[in-house]
């Protein structure tokens, strides 16, 4: 630690010097392929997972209906059943395109009025190609298996599905609501990803950063009266009586400050000569420097030749000899 005066708590920043260069920013960004607005491989899987539980549900549904029949005493077939719910399962599944453009109009900035009208628009064209959908499959496969099919067309049968669709519509439109959110997050994360970054302001020649986290501390390199080791830190005082303390190696430190007259006087320090107004060296070869501000640094007389050339501009003082033991 250095031998300086009126030093303030210090504060742990992180230094940046004015020849760092900014990241490189050009990436490119994973495409999406599929339907408008894009549908990523994540984006399929779910769907297919819905089509999963579909076909699951459809088929528990055929056989607990004819488990159902058996108790009543009416035939078993589940072969009919499970052709009545995979026929209508198929055709839900065609249709989940209609579900999916209604619900990207519906996340569009609009009011609350038109979202309604484009959630009851969708609502009835997926009911009614729902039912004609199943319609005509049923119809075209008994047909071809020798067989009819009568959907038994009335008011309270067309209610009866609807209402059935209105349900199902619902939940894939919820569903497929989540994954829109989903998809615009990881398009925003990527955006946020790959947007260049800003490059660091670059300080006029002959300053130095001190960053702090976020924040960064623009310093002149004459406000700096020493550099002194910390442990795994850096501690500068400044000519103002702070002190900052940041990550990082004297010798790296050294090195950096060279330029500006900052030279090594200790093991564990460095020292600003621009400020030293006075230096006296003690008998056993180590010297005090004193700053412009009055305050003091002890130095090492390894070190003592880096204070050589300050006779020319400094008030050089001798310590006395010590005098001798009488006894």
């Amino acid at each position: 630690m250095a031998d300086g005066q009126n030093a303030p708590e210090t504060k742990r920043v992180e230094t940046v010097w004015d020849q760092d260069r900014a990241r490189g920013d050009e990436a490119s960004a994973p495409g999406t392929s599929g339907w408008r607005g894009g549908i990523s491989g994540g984006d399929w899987t779910i769907f297919g997972a819905i089509a999963a539980v579909a076909f699951a549900i459809g088929i528990v549904n055929a056989l607990s209906g004819a488990q159902d029949a058996a108790w009543r005493g009416d035939s078993y077939d589940i072969g009919r059943r499970l052709f009545w719910e995979l026929s209508s399962i198929i055709v839900i599944l065609l249709l989940l395109p209609i579900l999916v453009l209604a619900v990207r109009r519906m996340r569009q900035p609009r009011g609350l009025a038109i979202r309604i009208g484009i959630a009851a628009v969708a609502l009835l064209g997926f009911s009614a190609l729902h039912i004609t959908g199943m319609v005509w499959v049923r119809k075209l496969a008994l047909g071809l298996a020798g067989s009819a099919y009568d959907f038994h067309f009335s008011l309270a049968v067309i209610l009866y599905e609807f209402r059935k669709d209105a349900v199902t519509a619902s939940l894939l439109g919820a569903t497929l609501w989540l994954i829109e959110s989903r998809r615009e997050l990881r398009k925003a994360a990527r955006a946020a990803m790959f947007m260049p970054a800003a490059p660091l302001e670059q300080p006029p020649p002959g300053l130095i950063w001190l960053r702090d986290g976020a924040s960064r501390i623009r310093v002149a390199p004459r406000d700096i009266l020493w550099v002194a080791s910390a442990g795994n830190y850096i501690e500068y005082s400044l000519a103002d009586g702070t002190q900052r303390l940041i990550r990082g190696t004297l010798a790296a430190t050294e090195s950096d400050l060279a330029r500006f007259a900052i030279v090594r006087v200790h093991r564990t320090r460095l020292a600003n000569l621009d400020r030293v107004r006075g230096v006296e060296f003690k008998p056993s070869g180590d010297f005090e420097l004193t700053f412009d501000t009055g305050q003091t640094l002890g130095g090492s007389r390894r070190y003592r030749p880096a204070v050589a050339s300050l006779g020319d501009r400094t008030a050089l003082r001798e310590s006395p000899p010590e005098a001798p033991d009488s006894r």
